[in-house]
């Protein structure tokens, strides 16, 4: 547990870092450092909280990045452009963000001697389009020049190659995740089961992109922060990489809108609609590794956290 830490979070007003505030806020000054393009924070609970600073700042501006993050003890770099949506319109700005950003960050952590840990966001993505039951050395897939899906996939791999280049050469206490398809409470964006959800409680048409065959293994969010914790308090996560997941939910996307409308005793229908260009077949995680060196192992089944997530969808539509 750790106690009266300076913590800095880029991307702080997002969703899994809210989650990761609530857990350390007590104990513990966090500085939170986002452009509020998403914002979770600002209707949260510790939007006034005493322990919690917040400076609107870009991971581009490197000379405001750098100021903001004197006296950390720690660097959680949650900031980057996310949404397939959003990637395809904006693909230049994405790929500034994910890889100069990041450039930024650690250059900005180093100067200010980061000592406890750096903790970079990557994603599930940099296995490309068949992920069955990937673990942490599995060669990652960068994909065809052009094809916008894996713009976004691209810029995190490139970051996530610096953090581990900082790691080995300057002793930056570097650490990789990999999420898995967060979910639960609180969550903004365009996540296809919190759409669902939303769906299901109006009753409302569920549209899936294709037949619905994508295979996807769903992590929520709770499960997800108890590892994160680990990463960023047990030793033995420095100068690695972790797939965050749950291999136990995994499901295609059709089962998962099925089973939001049997959980939540909906009247939705499902329809299909054209495929994407460029979708993930299959996402699911090995996770014998975090295991293995953190102890950690997914707790929350799938039906248990849809039920979970429509509850707080529930109280805030």
């Amino acid at each position: 547990m750790l106690y009266k830490k300076n913590i800095f979070i880029t991307g702080g007003a997002g969703f899994i870092a809210n989650a990761l505030i609530r857990h350390y806020i007590g104990n513990n000054n966090i500085v939170v450092y986002d452009n509020f393009h998403r914002d979770t924070l600002t209707g949260s609970v510790y939007a006034h909280h005493p322990n919690l600073k917040i400076i609107k700042g870009d991971v581009l501006d490197a000379e405001l990045l750098t100021k903001s993050m004197a006296g950390a003890d720690i660097v959680i770099h949650a900031a980057g452009i996310a949404g397939i949506d959003t990637v395809i319109i904006n693909p230049v700005h994405t790929m500034q963000v994910n890889m100069i950003g990041t450039a930024n960050v650690l250059s900005a952590a180093l100067a200010n001697g980061i000592k406890d840990r750096f903790i970079d966001f990557s994603t599930s993505e940099v296995f490309g389009s068949m992920a069955f039951r990937s673990s942490e050395n599995d060669v990652t897939v960068s994909g065809s020049a052009g094809e916008a899906r894996w713009t976004y996939a691209v810029s995190k791999l490139a970051g996530e190659h610096l953090a581990h280049a900082y790691y080995r050469q300057y002793s930056l206490p570097c650490v990789t995740v990999r999420p898995f398809n967060v979910y639960g409470p609180g969550q903004t964006g365009e996540g296809a089961l919190q759409i669902f959800i939303k769906k299901a409680l109006k009753n409302k048409t569920i549209k899936i992109d294709g037949d619905g065959s994508q295979i996807r293994a769903w992590c929520y969010i709770d499960d997800f922060i108890d590892c994160l914790v680990r990463c960023v308090e047990d030793p033995k996560a420095i100068g690695q990489s972790f797939n965050i997941g749950n291999a136990r939910a995994v499901i295609t996307i059709l089962g998962l809108a099925q089973t939001v409308c049997r959980a939540l005793r909906s009247e939705s229908k499902i329809i299909h609609g054209p495929p994407l260009s460029a979708d993930i077949a299959i996402r699911i995680p090995s996770v014998d590794k975090v295991y293995d060196l953190l102890g950690f192992r997914a707790k929350v089944d799938l039906e248990e956290g849809i039920i979970k997530t429509s509850k707080w969808l529930a109280s805030i539509m």
